[in-house]
C-alpha cells in the first residue's frame, strides 16, 4: 500500500510545455508515472512526446480521467492554476512552483479550505512525493529509492528528503511513500496529515520526518506523535547553527526571537517518545536499527 499517490495515479501537467514541465513531465513518466497529459492554452492540441496538451484543466480531466496534477509554471501564475485545477475536481495538487507570494498562497489555500475540501495542495515549493515504484509526481530523484516498505518518510526540506531516501537504500531498507511537503509559510499538507496518513497505511510500519528551524510545524507534530501515532518515529531537525532573524533557504525557515529554534523542536519531539537524530546519516542509522526491531 502507500499514501496519496499509486500505480494507478493518472497526472497532467499544467506548464508542460515549459522547459522544466517537459523535463520532469518526461522524467516521471518514465520512472512509471501514468502522466496522461498536460496543460497549456496557447499550444492546445499538440503533444509533449506523446503526451496531449490541453487548452484548460478542465478539459484534461474530461479526456483523461486525472485525478492529480502537478503545478509546475512561473510564480505569478501559480495561484491561478491552482484554482483552475481545485475547480476541475483534481484530487491532489503538487505545487512544486517556488518564489509564490505568501499572499497567493495564504488566499488560494483558504479558498480550497472553504470551497474544494476534496482538493489536497501538496507545497507550494515542494520536490513532489514519490510512492517507490508506482508514481513519482515532482523531482524527487526515485532511482535512489528502494521499494516495498516498511518506512514512510515525510520532510520539509527537498535535498533532505532525496538523502533520507538514499541513507535508507544504503542499509537496504524500503520505503512505502516519500512526501516533500515543502517550506513556505503556508503549506498546502503538513506534517500531521502526513503522519496520520502513514498511521493509517498498513504498509508503513514506521515513519522518519525531516524538519527545519522556523514555525511550530514540529511541535504540533509532537503533540500528535504522542498522542495519535502507535509507529515508531525517527526524526532530525535541520539549522542547529542558524542564527535568529535568518532565513535558512526556505520562506518559512527563519528564527524569530525564541520560537522555531531548532533545540525546541528537537526536545518537543524527545519527550513525545521520537528517537531524534543530530544529522541525516543518524537518522538513517537509527531508523535501521528501528526497522530490526520491527
Amino acid at each position: 500500500m502507500s499514501i496519496l499517490v499509486n500505480a494507478e495515479t493518472k497526472v497532467i501537467v499544467q506548464g508542460i510545455t515549459g522547459g522544466q514541465g517537459k523535463f520532469y513531465a518526461l522524467r516521471n513518466r518514465a520512472y512509471g508515472t501514468k502522466v496522461v497529459g498536460g496543460v497549456s492554452p496557447k499550444k492546445a492540441g499538440t503533444d509533449v512526446e506523446g503526451i496531449p496538451v490541453f487548452a484548460s484543466v478542465a478539459d484534461a480531466v474530461k479526456e483523461t480521467g486525472a485525478t492529480a496534477t502537478m503545478v509546475i509554471v512561473p510564480a505569478a501564475g501559480a495561484a491561478g492554476a491552482v484554482l483552475e485545477a481545485a475547480e476541475a475536481g483534481l484530487a491532489l495538487i503538487v505545487v512544486v512552483t517556488e518564489g509564490i507570494p505568501v499572499h497567493d498562497e495564504a488566499r488560494f489555500y483558504n479558498q480550497l479550505q472553504r470551497d474544494f475540501p476534496s482538493s489536497r495542495i501538496l507545497g507550494p515549493n515542494c520536490p513532489g512525493l514519490l510512492t517507490v515504484g508506482e508514481c513519482n509526481i515532482g523531482f524527487i530523484p526515485a532511482e535512489v529509492a528502494k521499494p516495498g516498505g516498511p518506512v514512510g518518510i515525510v520532510s520539509r526540506s527537498g535535498t533532505l528528503t532525496y538523502q533520507a531516501l538514499n541513507e535508507l537504500a544504503q542499509k537496504g531498507i524500503g520505503v512505502t511513500t516519500c512526501v516533500g511537503i515543502g517550506g513556505d509559510p503556508v503549506p498546502g499538507t503538513s506534517f500531521i496529515d502526513c503522519l496520520s496518513l502513514f498511521e493509517d497505511d498498513a504498509e508503513t510500519k514506521a515513519v522518519i520526518m525531516f524538519g527545519e528551524i522556523g514555525g511550530s510545524a514540529e511541535e504540533e507534530a509532537a503533540d500528535f506523535i504522542r498522542s495519535k501515532m502507535s509507529k515508531p518515529v525517527v526524526s532530525y531537525i535541520a539549522g542547529v547553527t542558524a542564527p535568529p532573524g535568518k532565513k535558512m533557504g526556505h520562506a518559512g525557515a527563519i528564527v524569530s526571537g525564541s520560537k522555531g529554534t531548532a533545540q525546541a523542536k528537537m526536545e518537543a519531539l524527545e519527550a513525545a517518545g521520537v528517537r531524534v537524530a543530530t544529522n541525516p546519516t543518524a537518522a538513517g542509522e537509527l531508523m535501521a536499527d528501528v526497522v530490526r526491531g520491527l
